[in-house]
């Protein structure tokens, strides 16, 4: 699914570092402010143990996880949405984006020198979240001039449309994000096609030192605190620790370098995890002798629907879908023991897939 997640922050909080953990793209991680020229694009695979249990059971020649594009986009700072820094051309890379992670630095480093001076991961947020709001309030404004001279002619609709549009404008004027306006869902639809910066949901990473891992420090405490009517998640990360673990081709070596760390998993693990449920997705898996594989799709698509993530050919030619659970699979071990027990079903054009459904696609073209 074409499905982006953007990773945002100020310059030189360790974006690219995170990143470079979890893409199957590596981009360069630079000490210097600004000297990315373009955003980097990669694919991350969403860990899911479930893969390997099906497997156990069916023995396959290939497995293949989940994935979701991930969206490395150059740090940004104090007016970039006039122009200042790299600027708007990555607000607008933003703009593309379905979802967002936001890392703030919660580290102090003498050879990463902070853009602003000193660490403050709250100042850096409210930097970064200004930006994108005076973005947002300059396209409600040229917005609200066109509607203006539409409404004027009694267009009941474009009436409603501007009404929509100045409530947002004081809500930017208030210096608060697109995501916490007070408006229906009918109502935001209205304005879908602007693609506002700040109506992105959000998880914040903060990116700290190896001794924080676990627990975090007092920059975390201070932002948690920022931010804890916002209701969103809240991660912590050490992004070089985590860098060194992704290095390591060894999966023993992996768990030993956790293990020392104090870690049960890589902390981006939780992050890949934490940004499939912020952007409303969840998997299904086909499998067979050849490649059990998880597939990602919206909650609440159709078994046709989701077929056609496979091929566009099983959408149009669905006939059924053949399901069973992935619990009931594992539990009593073969598909025929799951028949045995009455839990295989028979599922037609209207069914939603359910997370965590093994499907059989039958189709006719």
């Amino acid at each position: 699914m074409a499905l982006k997640c953007g990773i945002i922050g100020i310059t030189n909080i360790g974006k690219t570092t995170i990143f470079n953990c979890i893409s199957n793209t590596r981009a360069e991680a630079s000490n210097f402010a600004f000297s990315a020229s373009k955003s980097n694009i990669g694919m991350i695979s969403v860990p899911d143990d479930r893969l390997e249990k099906i497997n156990s059971i069916i023995k396959s020649e290939k497995v293949t996880a989940a994935t979701v594009d991930i969206v490395d986009i150059p740090g940004l700072t104090k007016g970039s949405s006039r122009g200042e820094g790299i600027g708007n051309k990555f607000l607008n890379d933003i703009q593309q984006c379905d979802a967002l992670i936001h890392v703030v630095r919660c580290f102090d480093d003498d050879q990463l020198p902070h853009i602003e001076g000193s660490v403050n991961p709250v100042r850096d947020k409210e930097i970064v979240d200004l930006e994108l709001q005076i973005k947002d309030l300059e396209m409600v404004e040229r917005r609200i001039e066109r509607t203006e001279k539409i409404a004027k002619s009694g267009d009941k609709v474009a009436k409603k449309e501007l009404d929509i549009l100045r409530v947002y404008k004081d809500h930017f004027e208030d210096f608060k994000p697109a995501r916490t306006v007070a408006l229906s869902d009918d109502e935001k639809n209205f304005i879908d096609d602007l693609l506002l910066l700040s109506s992105k949901p959000v998880i914040y990473v903060c990116n700290v030192d190896d001794a924080s891992a676990i627990s975090g420090n007092t920059y975390v405490e201070d932002f948690k605190k920022s931010v804890e009517n916002e209701e969103a998640e809240v991660l912590i990360i050490a992004g070089k620790l985590e860098s060194d673990i992704a290095e390591l081709d060894d999966e023993e070596d992996r768990s030993v370098f956790l293990e020392d760390a104090g870690l049960k998993e890589p902390g981006v693990n939780k992050m890949i995890m934490s940004a499939y449920k912020l952007l409303n997705l969840q998997s299904f898996f086909t499998a067979g002798k050849q490649e059990v594989r998880a597939w990602t799709i919206r909650k609440g698509m159709s078994a046709p629907a989701a077929a056609g993530t496979i091929h566009s050919d099983l959408e149009r030619g669905f006939i059924r879908a053949e399901v069973m659970s992935f619990t009931d699979f594992f539990t009593l071990g073969s598909e025929q023991a799951v028949k045995d027990a009455g839990k295989f079903r028979v599922e037609g054009k209207n069914y939603v897939v359910q997370e965590g459904d093994l499907l059989h696609i039958r189709f006719n073209v």
